[in-house]
């Protein structure tokens, strides 16, 4: 859509609000009056929608030794994303729970799910074990901005609505076979793209992913169930996890594995709405 814009229109760069629903007519409005009734200039750019509510280290290592959660801690960045992309490279799902929250429909690296593109049953996992919704709904690609040209039929450069999984385009057709869990009927995928500035450690995750299989790509659906919410706080992300079957959560620098039995007892009303 975006190509066939460009080609034939007059425009030449064309931007999406990542939000185009309430939340988006609220930054609208606001900006209509900051710009065209208080006639101030207008210099303010969205390329970013991390915006919402953020967890400190502490809050969380709280949170779960409060409820006898066992976690083990990440020393250091580089063994978080190597580790990490281990898992998801042995067939896991991985509850990705980092920084401040995606303002808008789409999860974007803070509040994600994510796998193996290259599993062909990963499709059917996430959508029976995880989302609890039919097996036929597609997921969504996440790769790092600078590959997105080996994979897509896509415009160049891309335009910056790539960065908030607003864009559809073609896979390059000898992917096909390689990433069947995301690449859809039509031969499409719903791309986000990720630059280094926008989600570092999202962004070396993609990447240590690529050194074990050859494709830096990854699945990328929304932390929740179907008919829920995007999950917010942390209190939200374990209970997805003990309601579903995703195997661990990145929390932060700490990891949490799936208990079969867990052995502790909720305060629901303190956490589900922190």
């Amino acid at each position: 859509l975006c190509g066939k814009i460009l080609k034939n229109t007059p425009f030449r760069r064309v931007w999406i609000q990542p939000n185009a629903s309430d939340g988006g007519n609220s930054i609208g409005a606001a900006l209509f009056v900051h710009n065209c009734v208080l006639r101030q200039k207008r210099n303010y750019v969205m390329n970013t929608v991390y915006l919402g509510t953020e967890y400190s280290r502490d809050f969380i290592r709280t949170f779960l030794t409060e409820h006898n959660i066992h976690y083990s801690e990440f020393k250091n960045e580089h063994e978080l994303t190597t580790t990490v992309a281990r898992l998801i490279r042995d067939g896991h799902v991985v509850g990705w729970f980092q920084g401040r929250m995606e303002f808008g429909p789409r999860a974007l690296g803070a509040r994600s799910i994510l796998a193996d593109p290259t599993n062909p049953k990963m499709r059917d996992i996430l959508n029976l074990k995880v989302k609890h919704r039919e097996k036929f709904r597609p997921f969504a690609p996440v790769i790092c901005a600078e590959d997105a040209s080996t994979f897509f039929e896509c415009d160049s450069p891309l335009p910056e609505s790539t960065d908030f999984m607003l864009m559809v385009y073609p896979f390059k057709k000898k992917y096909h076979r390689v990433i069947p869990s995301v690449v859809h009927v039509d031969g499409s995928g719903r791309l986000q793209t990720v630059k280094e500035h926008q989600h570092k450690q999202y962004y070396r995750l993609i990447k240590e992913f690529g050194k074990l299989s050859r494709i830096p790509m990854l699945v990328n659906t929304s932390f929740n169930i179907r008919g829920e919410p995007i999950v917010c706080s942390p209190y939200d992300a374990y209970r997805c996890m003990m309601g579903t079957e995703i195997d661990y959560i990145v929390m932060d620098t700490f990891l949490i594995k799936r208990e079969e039995n867990p052995q502790h007892v909720w305060n629901s009303e303190k956490y589900a709405t922190d």
